[in-house]
């Protein structure tokens, strides 16, 4: 068996081929509206996360499955484009996961997505040298029980695990106490513990499952954490948004990307907050992925929403 590289950041989890379709407003029930265009782009939240930190120049690995159709081309030749290390399983005669994605003047996007069950990511797929050879591990909430062999795997190693969370899956109460950094998305923190209050919900979910650091992406609000002993807030940057799709992939790479850098938290979250903002200025999950430099420019220089807390 060939020995398998360090690299810094091994994702498993989410691919998706997303269709965007800009609409001049949000359809009402019964009506019809005309469009100007619809384009196939690639997102998925593991898939995007791991595609800009190789971007950004870390080394990557990416665990996943397919389909058996054209899109599953397209993810094989991007990943080859840009140098992953993959490791793709196919779902054979199956499509693979798609969504079509409304987004209005705002450049707010709504989701209407489709994941046929036999592109499920299986735990016994899963090889561990494939999880403890890295700095850095990511999953989302979705395939629990492969990200929780994954995540339990890596803990063992000792590998930093962090996880996008962004809807409670059968399953996810075996995830979270295997991961370290749990930043979900605004809602989860008060299902999970019944508490709309992050002030609240956020240090129960650290006390309760024992992560380094628990947070809430926010949208123009920015994102808190609380990290045991203190809150930490990065407010949002100010921009004019053509397409939100894919900023909180963006913000899950920025902050692990971040963090691999040894930057302080407050660093780390603003760091994140930034290259999300600036995903959002162009279309698709990965259309708006800008250089570090470019985000480091962009963080001395552009004004942020009033704080939210």
């Amino acid at each position: 068996m060939a020995d398998i590289p360090k690299v810094d950041l091994v994702g498993v989890g989410l691919n998706a081929t997303d269709t965007l379709i800009p609409v001049p407003h949000f359809p009402e029930r019964g009506s019809k509206v005309e469009i100007h265009s619809a384009e196939a782009l690639l997102g998925g939240q593991v898939a995007s996360a791991v595609a800009a930190c190789q971007k950004w120049g870390l080394r990557t690995r990416y665990i996943g499955k397919l389909g058996e159709d054209h899109a599953a081309l397209l993810h094989r030749q991007e990943f080859e484009r840009l140098d992953v290390e993959t490791h793709l399983f196919i779902a054979p005669t199956c499509p693979s996961q798609q969504a079509f994605i409304l987004v209005d003047p705002t450049g707010e996007r709504t989701v209407l997505w489709k994941r046929d069950a036999r592109l499920t990511l299986k735990p016994k797929e899963l090889r561990r040298e494939w999880v403890v050879n890295a700095r850095a591990l990511h999953v989302d909430g979705h395939d629990t029980g492969a990200a929780t062999q994954a995540a339990q795997w890596a803990r063992e190693a000792g590998v930093p695990t962090f996880a996008d969370v962004d809807n409670l899956y059968p399953g996810y109460e075996l995830l979270l106490p295997n991961i370290d950094f749990l930043i979900t998305s605004r809602d989860c923190p008060g299902r999970i513990t019944h508490e709309p209050d992050l002030r609240i919900s956020l240090p129960e979910i650290h006390r309760r499952y024992g992560c380094r650091l628990t947070g809430a992406t926010l949208g123009q609000n920015g994102v808190l954490a609380w990290d045991g002993q203190c809150f930490c807030y990065a407010p949002a940057y100010v921009i004019d948004p053509v397409d939100t799709t894919g900023a909180g992939d963006t913000f899950h790479a920025g902050f692990i990307y971040a963090f691999l850098q040894g930057w302080p938290l407050q660093r780390q979250l603003e760091f994140a907050c930034a290259a999300a903002a600036l995903n959002c200025t162009a279309v698709g999950a990965r259309g708006g992925i800008r250089p570090v430099a470019t985000i480091e420019q962009f963080m001395a220089n552009n004004p942020k929403h009033p704080a939210a807390f």
